[in-house]
C-alpha cells in the first residue's frame, strides 16, 4: 500500500482557501438569484444551457452531464421550471427513450432579465477581486482539475470531451 502524501502547509492553505471560496461564492450567487429572479443557481444554469443552443433544446441526459448533476436532480429542477412555464419537456423525435428540455419564450425572458444581476454578482464575488493574471491562472488551473475528473465520453476513450466545460458562472 502506498504511503499517504499528506498536504503540506502551502497545499493545505490552497485546499482550505478553495473550500471556503467555493462555498461562499456559491451561497452568494444562490442568494442573489433567489432574491432577484426567484431561481436557484441550478435552475439558472439550466436556462443558460438551453439558451446556448440554436433551437433552445437539449436532451435531458446531455443536460445532466453538462451540469454535473444527477438525472434525478435535473428532473426535479426542470420540473420546477416547467411549473413556472420557463421550460417544457417533449419526446425526442430521434430516440423514443429520449426526452428533450426546451426553453420557452417566457424562460428566455426570465433569463434575459436575470442575467445582468447575476453577472454583477459573479463579478462582485470573484472576477473583480482578482488581478487579470490571476484570472488566467485560475481558469487554467480549474480547467485542468475539471478535465482530470471529467468522465470519459462514451466512444472516445478520452477524459477530455473537447468542449470548454465552462458555464456562465
Amino acid at each position: 500500500m502506498a504511503e499517504t502524501r499528506w498536504l503540506d502547509e502551502r497545499e493545505m492553505a490552497a485546499w482550505q482557501g478553495f473550500l471556503e471560496a467555493t462555498s461562499r461564492v456559491s451561497r452568494h450567487l444562490e442568494q442573489q438569484l433567489k432574491e432577484d429572479a426567484g431561481l436557484s443557481h441550478p435552475q439558472y444554469e439550466i436556462l443558460v444551457r438551453l439558451s446556448g443552443t440554436p433551437d433552445g433544446e437539449v436532451r435531458m441526459t446531455d443536460l445532466a452531464e453538462g451540469l454535473v448533476t444527477s438525472k434525478s436532480n435535473l428532473t426535479y429542477q426542470v420540473g420546477q421550471l416547467e411549473k413556472r412555464g420557463l421550460v417544457r419537456r417533449r419526446s425526442c423525435p430521434t430516440d423514443v427513450r429520449g426526452v428533450l428540455a426546451a426553453l420557452t419564450d417566457e424562460g428566455r425572458d426570465v433569463l434575459r432579465a436575470a442575467a445582468p444581476g447575476h453577472v454583477a454578482a459573479v463579478r462582485e464575488a470573484l472576477i473583480d477581486v482578482l488581478e487579470r493574471d490571476e484570472i488566467d491562472v485560475l481558469a487554467r488551473a480549474l480547467g485542468r482539475v475539471g478535465a482530470r475528473l471529467r468522465p470519459p465520453r462514451q466512444g472516445t476513450g478520452s477524459a477530455d470531451s473537447g468542449g470548454s466545460g465552462t458555464s456562465s458562472s
